[in-house]
């Protein structure tokens, strides 16, 4: 697993840096611990060190690939890129005075460095004990079923049992299974032979054989028919593939990962579900949370959204700690694509490289200020 070095020396942030990135579990490294990915320090460290080269020699003798040097004090967050991207430079303004994840400059600090080694967001308590979970399970090729409300990270808790797994190195395919018409779905998961149906000008080997030696993740899979249920059933228990117009079965080499929004166990009794399938998917179960119930990931995954659609030639806005109060006390029942609505609303509306309550438009049409029009004298 790839890990993170901070440099403690002359860094006033570090140690609450580290926390924050504890809490995402990403895994840090001391000066002896091992190759890293990314080394992290001070301005004033790098000017010790002999400036620009010295640092860059000390990432080199750690193995990291990056480097990122932070400017504590600055008055405003800024990043900037040097060597084809390889060292940033980061301005982090001073410390609002609150706890370390409802610090916005904190955080984004924190997503600047954990986006770099694929780190989940996350500063819950219950959202670290499953990541804890995820990175368990997938030690082995378990089959796993992830169950949860709609836009709570179902699918990214799904990449991260993928990319901790001895097929990180294989493809991660995923498939929504409400999304795709009943009469293409066969022939997409399962493939087929030139000429099987019309239209069949050629062959494809389908969706489950293209994930050969990774990761098949099927979306909302209560939603899959009836009849295609008994056929991947077969594809569980026999870990073959037999494509339509073809009688000969193939072997596949995948790892099954199932979601679904629903209650199983009442779609099982209610005969729209397969009992035999949901007992063969449901081998390891993982839930997610709604976001309500987690709420010391809201700022983590606020700021995490703002840097993820801010435009690149837009300095990074901050959230006001009065905005991160107003979104804390929403209750998100559309979960983090809600938030994420809400936040890229943010980012229209903002002015002056902060967002401010004024901003944060929950189901709600903006109110903008009316200005006065002047017509010119005829």
């Amino acid at each position: 697993m790839a890990a993170i070095q901070i440099i403690g020396t002359d860094f006033a942030a570090a140690a609450a840096l580290e926390g924050l990135l504890a809490r995402r579990r990403v895994r840090l490294q001391g000066p002896e611990g091992g190759p890293v990915s990314v080394l992290a320090c001070s301005a004033r460290h790098e000017a010790q060190a002999g400036g620009t080269v010295g640092v860059t020699q000390l990432a080199r003798a750690a193995g990291a690939r990056g480097v990122v040097v932070v400017e504590e004090g600055a008055a405003t967050l800024a990043v900037s890129s040097e060597l084809g991207g390889r060292l940033l430079r980061v301005t982090l303004p001073r410390p609002t005075g609150t706890l370390p994840h409802r610090d916005a400059a904190l955080l984004a600090l924190a997503d600047l460095l954990a986006s770099q080694v694929s780190a989940m967001v996350a500063a819950d308590a219950a959202t670290g004990a499953l990541i804890d979970l995820a990175a368990r399970v997938a030690r082995t090729d378990v089959t796993v079923f992830i169950n949860g409300p709609t836009g709570s990270g179902k699918e990214v808790l799904a990449r991260k049992v993928h990319e901790a797994s001895r097929r990180a190195a294989g493809p991660f395919i995923a498939i929504n299974c409400a999304a795709i018409p009943e009469n293409m779905l066969e022939a997409m998961l399962f493939g087929h032979e030139k000429g099987a149906f019309t239209g069949a000008s050629g062959a494809n080997k389908g969706i489950i054989r293209a994930a050969e030696g990774g990761t098949l993740l099927l979306d909302e899979v209560s939603e899959m028919p009836m009849g295609l249920q008994s056929k991947l059933l077969r594809v569980l228990q026999e870990r073959r593939v037999t494509p339509l117009g073809s009688q000969t079965e193939v072997p596949v080499d995948v790892r099954i990962i199932a979601t679904s929004n629903r209650h199983m166990p009442e779609e099982v009794r209610a005969r729209r579900f397969r009992e035999d399938l949901w007992y063969r998917l449901n081998v390891f179960p993982l839930t997610t949370k709604p976001l309500c119930e987690r709420p010391d990931d809201i700022p983590a995954l606020a700021v995490a959204l703002l840097r993820r659609h801010c435009p690149a030639e837009l300095a990074l806005p901050l959230l006001a700690p009065e905005a991160l109060e107003t979104l804390l006390a929403h209750d998100w029942p559309g979960n983090v694509r809600e938030l994420e609505n809400v936040i890229q609303r943010a980012l229209v509306l903002h002015e002056g490289g902060r967002i401010v309550p004024d901003d944060i438009v929950i189901d709600a049409v903006p109110q903008l200020p009316v200005r006065p029009l002047h017509l010119a004298a005829v």
